[in-house]
């Protein structure tokens, strides 16, 4: 369970560190994350983490991937709320938020995006034509 809820509060500190991210303004998330650790409602040991990551990787994190493994226990986490049908969604979102990083997925959001162009006439983003693999010759 402590896992799960570690899950929990690291999407949530993703969350708005990306919101800051996508901000017009240039803030300087290490500083804020130092901010929060000052008597903030949100400060925490994963907070000055937050911290130290930004120091040490730069603001935009740029030399890291966009990919978050798991080590198990947060799905023990979701198997046992849903073994005890305890509702958990912020953690079942969190380990959710995990697997879509890895792009195993993609598939679906292939789907998602054709669907809404389909009913909305919504746009869609065409895939790098160098990025596509050949046909397979049959």
């Amino acid at each position: 369970v402590h896992n799960g809820v570690e899950y929990g509060i690291m999407q949530a500190y993703a969350e708005g560190f990306s919101l800051f991210d996508a901000c017009e303004y240039e803030l300087d998330n290490a500083k804020i994350a130092h901010l929060w650790m000052q008597g903030s409602v949100v400060r925490s040991w994963l907070c000055e983490l937050a911290a130290r990551a930004f120091e040490q990787e730069g603001n935009d994190l740029a030399r890291l991937e966009p990919y978050v493994e798991d080590s198990g226990e947060g799905r023990w986490t979701v198997e046992d709320s849903i073994d005890k049908r305890i509702p958990t969604p912020v953690i079942t979102t969190s380990l959710y938020e995990r697997f879509s990083s890895r792009g195993q997925n993609a598939f679906a959001a292939k789907v998602n995006a054709a669907l809404r162009n389909q009913f909305g006439g919504h746009a869609v983003k065409a895939a790098d034509p160098v990025a596509q693999r050949e046909p397979h010759a049959e």
